[in-house]
């Protein structure tokens, strides 16, 4: 049971957000939704411990709501933005499912408002970089590092052209370089998938886009042919927490001095690395 005065909504308030709520769930009432997107998704973007205390309220009503089912939509697509927000969702999997099945059965009907709906679908099914960067392909482009020379390249994917280039401020994208798309039967996941999910809603242009965005592209200031999406992955991991663990290591017998090793272990949304450097004489 939530303890809602001690959530804090985006205005930095308390209690409002439930009243709201009780609202919604009685009569369509235009003017309190305004005011949830307000406090639960400021502009569209901003999410606070409050929106995700609202999940289940909103997943309850989504079936019936084509409000709740996007303010819930936008709240999810926000898990990047707020820093307790995967451990926030993780404590409603069950309605996040419940808004993924919703979000897939509306994607079938081919809304006007397909893309949009689509972003949707990768937040709640857990792939939050690629709902926050992918578009709609009509004027695309992905900034990467050059997993070899970490050259900065641009990927373009769109109507005037798919390409990897250098990008000079004064003279536009310049040594340009033909994208590799991803043959659809090679696709791995979670290229796979949504690549099959555009497919199936005769999403052609993004069907093709995802191709493209899961190929492969060539650094144009080495040569090197890398993984657009590995690239765009690396570029998007969550920000690294560093811990530092401090430990005493002898010198083998026969050396003439000792000291002491400092080991660092990152820990972000990829896993655990640990390497150590030196941090007294030797």
């Amino acid at each position: 049971m939530t303890d809602w005065t001690r959530v804090v909504d985006a205005h930095g308030a308390v209690g409002r957000v439930p009243l709201l709520l009780d609202r919604v769930e009685r009569e369509e009432a235009p003017e309190a939704w305004e005011e949830l997107w307000d406090r639960l998704c400021l502009h569209g973007e901003t999410v606070s411990a409050a929106s995700f205390a609202a999940l289940p309220r909103l997943a309850a009503l989504a079936p019936t709501s084509a409000q709740a089912l996007e303010l819930a939509g936008a709240i999810v697509r926000g898990t990047l933005r707020h820093p307790d927000a995967e451990a926030l969702l993780a404590s409603c999997s069950n309605e996040v499912a419940r808004l993924r099945q919703l979000v897939d059965q509306r994607l079938r009907t081919r809304p006007a408002d397909y893309n949009r709906l689509f972003g949707d679908l990768l937040a709640l099914a857990g792939h939050h970089h690629w709902s926050a960067s992918l578009g709609d392909f009509d004027d695309d482009f992905y900034a990467v590092s050059c997993p070899r020379c970490e050259a900065e390249v641009t990927i373009a994917v769109g109507d005037y052209g798919c390409y990897s280039a250098m990008r000079d401020w004064d003279r536009g994208d310049v040594e340009r370089r033909t994208l590799r798309p991803a043959p659809a039967e090679e696709l791995r996941d979670p290229g796979r998938w949504m690549h099959a999910t555009a497919g199936r809603d005769g999403q052609h242009r993004l069907a093709e886009g995802i191709r493209h965005v899961f190929g492969c592209a060539e650094c144009p200031a080495c040569g090197t042919v890398f993984s657009i999406a590995e690239a765009h992955t690396a570029a998007n991991l969550p920000p690294v927490l560093e811990t530092y663990v401090a430990a005493v290591h002898d010198r083998p017998a026969g050396r003439r001095r000792t000291g002491r090793a400092r080991l660092l272990v990152a820990v972000n949304g990829s896993g655990y690395a640990a390497s150590s450097d030196c941090c007294g004489p030797w």
